[in-house]
């Protein structure tokens, strides 16, 4: 383990970054040395190019006639500038109008199958090396002469390619100092970005471990998503210990008089000799294990769909199944064996999202608040009324006081230990359960009796063809 997270300490976002900047110099890099050496080369090649064009057209003025014979009076200028390259052969080439060289080297020898009074360039071979010609023609119609002199003159090409490479050394040379300066400004930004996240690091290290109220969101959008998660995160996690410590708070609260009690009347079972008096000892002692017992239960309950409510998946769950199901496992029977009990379901699903094994909890509480403090009959249904979705539990009681009546669904409501035991922990159920799944638990009188119902935002049902 210590060395799985020490690889993925040492894969750090900086050097991610420091990798990415250092590819796309690299890809950079290529294909402007490509697109340098190309564009280098044709450059070196269209100067070299007018420089042959220059010297094969002051050759070819030079050309003059002279008791019927093409004469030259060769131009030194001509070459003076392709002699700045001094590392290359110049050659050139006087072909008269029968193909016959007038002077200069006969090696230069014109493509197989061009014209020779075209003018323009071609590359071929001088003496073993590659070069480049240029080819002037000059058009003679006089009485002692008439045809057409063709001038050729030739250069190598290691001036050409020094060039090309020069301008790709310069361009890299840019890209180099370029790219050490995005280098260094990736160094700055990716501190800069990443300093909000040492702030809260640090923050985080100083806090005390009981602390987890939210982290201030005020910094960059990309950072505030992570804060946001971890700001949910610890208001789950503060609900949970939450509910640790009221589930502890509330069996401190809740078991001292009942186990005192326990005590007393063991103790006076213990001590008492009439067998009549010792009978009704042993039946207060069953009652009260009972109502403990059950005590126990809810507290348990209560923690469970708390815990619950945070962690588990919400799901599409029709209202109209927990109602039956409540109805069929038949709890109410065992304990409330003379109650009656009506269903009220109606042909239109009532859809919420929520979990099933909390909403179930909470609709037992309400069904047994309502056979023990109500009067029957008692009916339990669902309705879908203006997008909310209700599972309710109606008894035929007038209910409790306004006053009781505003303090139920809290913890230790109630204005006796035997309401805090039952209903005041049964609803505070049910109400935790009607928060986590964004609703409400609704208390009010209604026509013939007490209603007791949790709302729910409804969800359409799903057709039957998308199920597919």
């Amino acid at each position: 383990m210590a060395s799985r997270v020490h690889g993925a300490s040492a894969s750090s976002l900086t050097a991610r970054v420091a990798l990415g900047v250092a590819l796309l110099l690299v890809i950079g890099g290529v294909i402007v040395a490509a697109a340098a050496f190309a564009y280098g080369r044709e450059g070196a090649r269209s100067a070299y190019d007018r420089l042959l064009l220059g010297a094969a057209s002051d050759i070819a003025s030079a050309i003059t006639v002279q008791d019927g014979k093409p004469v030259l009076d060769l131009p030194v200028s001509a070459f003076e500038l392709l002699a700045l390259a001094p590392d290359d052969r110049i050659g050139y080439r006087i072909i008269g109008p029968d193909g016959a060289t007038l002077t200069g080297y006969d090696e230069i020898a014109l493509p197989s199958g061009r014209r020779g009074t075209r003018n323009g360039f071609f590359d071929g071979d001088f003496f073993g090396e590659p070069a480049r010609f240029a080819v002037v023609s000059k058009r003679f119609a006089e009485r002692t002469f008439t045809g057409t002199v063709v001038v050729v003159v030739g250069q190598t090409l290691r001036a050409r390619t020094e060039m090309a490479y020069d301008i790709t050394r310069k361009a890299l040379y840019v890209l180099a100092a370029s790219g050490l300066a995005m280098a260094l400004l990736a160094a700055v930004v990716v501190r800069a970005v990443f300093r909000p996240l040492n702030a809260i690091a640090a923050g985080l290290t100083s806090r005390d471990p009981h602390d987890l109220t939210p982290l201030d969101t005020s910094v960059p959008r990309e950072t505030a998503v992570m804060i946001q998660a971890l700001n949910g995160f610890m208001a789950r996690l503060d609900r949970q210990m939450g509910t640790m410590r009221h589930l502890i708070s509330d069996t401190a609260h809740q078991l001292r008089t009942p186990v005192a009690a326990l005590r007393a009347q063991a103790d006076l079972f213990a001590e008492e000799t009439d067998p009549g008096r010792r009978e009704r000892i042993a039946s207060r002692l069953q009652a009260r294990s009972t109502s403990l017992g059950h005590l126990l239960d809810q507290l348990l309950s209560q923690a469970l769909v708390i815990h619950r409510g945070d962690a588990a998946r919400r799901e599409r769950i029709d209202l109209r199944a927990i109602a039956l199901d409540v109805f069929e496992e038949g709890d109410h029977a065992v304990l409330y064996p003379q109650a009656e009990i009506a269903l009220d379901l109606g042909n239109r699903p009532v859809e919420i999202l929520g979990d099933e094994p909390s909403l179930k909890e909470a609709v037992k509480n309400l069904l047994s608040n309502a056979l023990k403090h109500g009067r029957p009959p008692v009916r339990m249904g669902t309705t879908l009324d203006a997008g909310r979705a209700s599972i309710w539990v109606l008894d035929a009681g007038c209910g409790p006081d306004a006053e009781t009546l505003a303090g139920l669904g809290k913890r230790f409501a109630g204005p006796s230990q035997s309401r805090q035991s039952s209903s005041g922990l049964g609803l505070a159920i049910a109400h935790s359960v009607a928060g986590s799944f964004g609703g409400e638990l609704v208390l009010s009188a209604a026509e013939g009796g007490f209603r007791a119902a949790l709302t729910f935002p409804a969800v359409l049902p799903t057709p039957a063809g998308d199920a597919e």
